[in-house]
C-alpha cells in the first residue's frame, strides 16, 4: 500500500482554515487534504476550490464521536500526514456578567480540548519534515479584560504549541503557533456580545497571516507574528506588567473597570 503525503486542516469550511486549504493546495505537495468541520455543504465548496484529491471529514471536534471519527479514518487510510492546520476555533467577547456559560465551555473545548485532541491523534501518523500549524492569537501574551476566557484559551494554545515544538525536535517534526490580532473573517459575526470591545487599533488581510506563516515554518520559526503593529503591542505586553496593560487596554476600550456597567 502506497502511504499518501496528506495535510490535514480542521474548520476548513470557512476563514482561515478555508485559506490555509488553498495555500496549501497551491504548493502541490500533497497527495489528499482532509478538510474537516461541522458544515458539509461548507466544506464542500472549500473542497471545490482545490485541484488536490480531497476527503471531506464533517466531525464536531468538541465532541468524542468526532474525533473518533477522524481516528477511524487515519487508522483505515493510514496516511503519511506532512501537515495539520489547527485552524477550528471561535471567540466570544463582552460583559462576563451576560455571557453564557455553556459556550464559554464550548470555547474551551474546542479551542483547547480539541486542538490537543487532533495534535495527539495525528502524532503517530507523522515523520521528520512533518509541520503543525496552531492558532493561537495575539491575545495569547497577556490577560485580556472583556476577551478573558478566549485569551486564555489562545495562552494555553501557544504555551503548548511551544513546548510540543521542543519535545518533536528530535524527531524533527515542526509546531508553530500563528499569533495574529484582528483578521478579517466570518470570526466577528459570532464574536461581539456586546459593545464592550469597540475599539480595534488594526484588522488584517487573513490570506497575508496564512502567507506568513507558512514561510515562518519553512525557517522553523516556532511563532508566527504578521504585522508591525501586531508586532508590537506583543513586544510592549511583554515589557509592561499585566496590570497596566489591562488598563491601557479598558482605555483603549473607553471603559472604567472601577464604574459599575448597565
Amino acid at each position: 500500500m502506497i502511504t499518501k503525503k496528506t495535510a490535514v486542516v480542521t474548520g476548513a469550511s470557512s476563514g482561515m482554515g478555508r485559506i490555509f486549504a488553498r495555500k496549501l493546495d497551491a504548493t502541490k505537495k500533497y497527495d489528499e487534504i482532509w478538510l474537516i468541520a461541522r458544515n458539509r455543504e461548507k466544506l464542500e465548496k472549500t473542497a471545490d476550490e482545490l485541484s488536490s484529491k480531497v476527503r471531506i471529514i464533517q466531525a464536531d471536534l468538541t465532541k468524542e464521536e468526532g474525533i473518533k471519527k477522524y481516528k477511524e479514518m487515519l487508522i483505515s487510510q493510514s496516511p503519511s500526514v506532512t501537515a495539520l492546520v489547527n485552524a477550528a476555533g471561535f471567540g466570544f467577547f463582552g460583559d462576563s456578567l451576560k455571557m453564557d456559560p455553556d459556550k464559554l465551555a464550548l470555547m474551551v473545548e474546542l479551542n483547547c480540548k480539541a486542538l490537543m485532541n487532533m495534535t495527539y491523534a495525528t502524532l503517530p501518523y507523522m515523520k521528520a519534515g512533518a509541520e503543525i500549524y496552531q492558532f493561537a492569537s495575539r491575545a495569547a501574551f497577556q490577560p485580556v479584560p472583556f476577551i478573558s476566557v478566549y485569551s486564555a484559551t489562545k495562552a494555553f494554545v501557544l504555551s503548548f504549541s511551544r513546548s510540543l515544538n521542543v519535545e518533536l525536535a528530535s524527531r524533527k517534526i515542526k509546531v508553530m503557533a500563528l499569533c495574529p490580532a484582528w483578521v478579517q473573517t466570518e470570526f466577528f459575526d459570532t464574536a461581539v456580545l456586546d459593545k464592550s470591545i469597540s475599539y480595534y487599533d488594526k484588522i488584517y488581510d487573513p490570506e497575508k497571516i496564512v502567507s506568513k506563516a507558512m514561510k515562518d515554518m519553512s525557517r522553523s520559526r516556532d511563532i508566527s507574528i504578521y504585522g508591525f503593529t501586531n508586532l508590537s503591542t506583543i513586544v510592549i505586553s511583554k515589557i509592561l506588567p499585566h496590570r497596566l496593560f489591562m488598563k491601557m487596554w479598558c482605555g483603549q476600550q473607553k471603559i472604567d473597570p472601577g464604574k459599575e456597567r448597565p
